[in-house]
């Protein structure tokens, strides 16, 4: 089977996920193609489980100091080399046009005819799911920007849906060596606002990332690093909490390592607004709207709710792309769910906003706290 995976690149987290299914798919009787649109190759870091991929312009959105800038965005958005990167895009070697909200795969499978499924966070949101904010302009693009004939969601919760949980690597069991740090990750917020607000604390240790930050140093109480994926890892698994803004991936990551979440979601963004309070809802995230100190204190006085277990998702849905029956995904839906498990207090959560949901595990404190 040949698959070309579009991939949206404007995000690391549509990339982190890309890097999963690329191991997944390693060993099946699959050849799978990588399509990256969004951002200059410079800007590309780990990217040699993708072999040599394709790289086109397609679309994307301007922001500054931590909101999206319509105005702009419409600005630099040239339709004619985009229409041109979807003509010359030739799929007649695919069986199948895999797509993480990338746009230039997506249009040119639909018009040429080749199946195409995505598999996505944004495509959960054709489905009734907490939203926040969405506009008419939001639902359109959610439905139209990377157009596929078949979707699938990916979110922490299913809202009886057809949707799958996060895809996330497959992490061993949490480090038991958690430091009292915190780690930061606020791509689209200013460098310099950062640490203003973290200067405020100077009894706490940050470690923050950002793609402004070339090369590592010590300011103050902050420790500021370049972008590093396994540097980066090995700081998710060790840290205290983790503060960023409302993406989909990093969330995932932090909550299935028990981490406390501090989120701040990007200003006119749809999704990360209905991350954050999805996440707010299950009581996995404390959310703030500004880089604000008040709010930052008493979140780090805070502790985690716990651990979500998430399964290898990643591995089921490979197997599972390679049967042709891209139209059926629930049996496949309950074997993932089933594998779930929420700490206590976002099962109970859980139950009473979605009293008929059939994967919500009973985990052996939830046993205990009934028998009592």
């Amino acid at each position: 089977m040949k698959i070309l995976y579009g991939v949206q690149g404007t995000g690391n987290g549509h990339i982190s996920r890309a890097r999963e299914m690329a191991r997944a798919f390693d060993g099946l009787d699959c050849e799978v193609d990588y399509y990256f649109s969004g951002r200059e190759r410079d800007k590309f870091f780990d990217m040699a489980c993708f072999g040599d991929y394709q790289l086109g312009k397609g679309l994307t959105f301007v922001t500054e100091q931590g909101c999206i800038q319509r105005l702009k965005t419409w600005h630099q958005l040239n339709l004619r080399q985009f229409r041109q990167e979807v003509k010359t895009l030739d799929l007649s070697r695919y069986d199948l046009v895999l797509n993480d909200f990338e746009p230039v795969t997506a249009w040119a499978a639909k018009q040429q005819k080749v199946p195409s499924l995505s598999l996505s966070h944004q495509a959960a949101f054709l489905h009734d799911v907490p939203k926040a904010n969405e506009s008419v302009f939001d639902r359109l693009l959610t439905r139209y920007f990377a157009p596929t004939q078949y979707q699938i969601g990916l979110h922490w919760h299913h809202f009886n849906c057809p949707i799958l949980p996060p895809i996330i690597p497959c992490f061993d069991i949490p480090s038991r060596h958690q430091q009292p740090f915190i780690l930061v990750y606020l791509p689209f917020e200013s460098l310099s606002q950062i640490t203003d607000l973290l200067s405020h604390f100077q009894q706490v240790n940050f470690v923050c990332y950002h793609p402004d930050i070339e090369s590592k140093s010590q300011w103050q109480n902050v420790q500021l690093k370049p972008l590093s994926r396994e540097g980066f890892h090995h700081h998710l698994h060790h840290c205290k909490g983790v503060v960023a803004n409302g993406g989909f991936e990093l969330p995932s990551e932090a909550i299935s390592l028990g981490k406390k979440l501090l989120l701040k979601p990007l200003q006119g963004q749809f999704e990360q607004s209905s991350n954050v309070a999805t996440l707010a809802m299950m009581g996995l995230a404390h959310v703030t709207q500004s880089l604000d100190v008040t709010t930052m204190r008493v979140w780090l006085e805070s502790e985690s709710v716990g651990r979500v277990k998430i399964p290898d998702v990643a591995s089921e849905v490979s197997r599972w792309l390679l049967n042709k029956e891209w139209d059926d995904i629930d049996t496949l839906k309950e074997v993932l769910w089933q594998q779930v498990e929420f700490p206590e207090s976002v099962a109970e959560a859980m139950s009473e906003h979605y009293p008929e949901s059939q994967y919500i595990t009973v985990t052996p404190s939830l046993i205990k706290s009934l028998v009592k």
